[in-house]
């Protein structure tokens, strides 16, 4: 059985200011979202599954359909408030999708078999998905899941604060903690995080998560117990949200479970901020150049 992609594509794009999922940067009107479906096929990917908000399913089917068509499956799910909230009744100022973790769950139906998790805005590059395959293929089962890790000084944007998990892992390659930062950012020399009023450097060598996970389906259950805890603690708190590595910093903790963190070579590149796309764009026609993908991918 071929592992699946899974891709998060339902967030409001709040500080970039339009829907970038769709936003084309390649030579021939590629998506990011395009370059992370091609890696993935030619690493042996059977099936992609769509994460997206309904409104968005005709956009999505209309771009993807006619040049995925025999070339890989296709399936959507939707994000949606309502989902998995059983017994809740959702506060009128609740508008954000609950996170990634939600998102993660709403993709149970639709996935029976090992996956990656990827954000729809995000450069991988080949070296990741390659690795990501042999891990799911070789490694991966209900005690032990994955995560591709980056340097966080080369995850950085000049244009503003980033969030990301910043992993602690020890000598043999396991996940010992990840945090999760919403307001990383370079500072002179150094990278510093804000926690409150206070900032607190972070070395500028760490492994960090950019959402690029490995994992059996037994993810999902783990996901739907976090999700109803959250609900009991957060519902009315409008902008709360749960987050995958929520989960995974869980998952460490049950017995005999290990998440081990996967390095690799690969160039991440990815837009939070619109003054961010023409570094996309440029780093995509550099690496067309260079022969390692297609002028045209389909």
């Amino acid at each position: 059985m071929k592992p699946t992609l899974v891709i998060m594509a339902a967030g409001m794009a709040s500080r970039y200011g339009s829907l970038k999922q769709i936003q084309r940067f390649g030579p021939s009107g590629e998506t990011i979202m395009d370059y992370s479906i091609y890696d993935a096929v030619r690493a042996g990917f059977g099936k992609v599954v769509f994460i997206i908000r309904k409104e968005f399913a005709e956009d999505f089917k209309a771009i993807f359909e006619p040049k995925l068509k025999d070339k890989v499956a296709i399936d959507y799910v939707f994000q949606d408030l309502h989902s998995f909230v059983e017994g809740h009744a959702i506060p009128q100022d609740r508008t954000k999708p609950w996170g990634t973790a939600h998102a993660v769950l709403c993709a149970s139906a639709a996935v029976k078999e090992p996956f990656i998790v990827i954000n729809a805005d995000d450069f991988y590059g080949r070296d990741a998905f390659e690795k990501a395959y042999k891990f799911l293929t070789e490694s991966a089962n209900d005690h032990t899941f994955g995560l591709v890790g980056y340097e966080l000084i080369k995850t950085l944007s000049d244009n503003g604060s980033v969030s990301r998990g910043v992993c602690k892992v020890d000598a043999s390659g396991n996940l010992v903690a990840i945090a999760e930062r919403t307001k990383i950012y370079a500072e002179g020399d150094k990278i510093v995080y804000e926690d409150g009023d206070k900032k607190v450097e972070v070395p500028s060598d760490s492994k960090v998560s950019m959402n690029f996970w490995c994992f059996t389906p037994y993810v999902f259950s783990i996901c739907k117990e976090m999700f109803e805890e959250f609900l009991q603690k957060n519902l009315h708190q409008p902008k709360a949200e749960i987050y995958v590595v929520d989960v995974a910093a869980k998952f460490i903790t049950l017995p005999d479970s290990v998440m081990k963190v996967i390095p690799t070579q690969s160039e991440w590149f990815g837009v939070t901020y619109k003054e961010d796309a023409p570094v996309v764009e440029n780093s995509i026609n550099t690496l067309v150049a260079r022969g390692e993908y297609p002028q045209s991918l389909w």
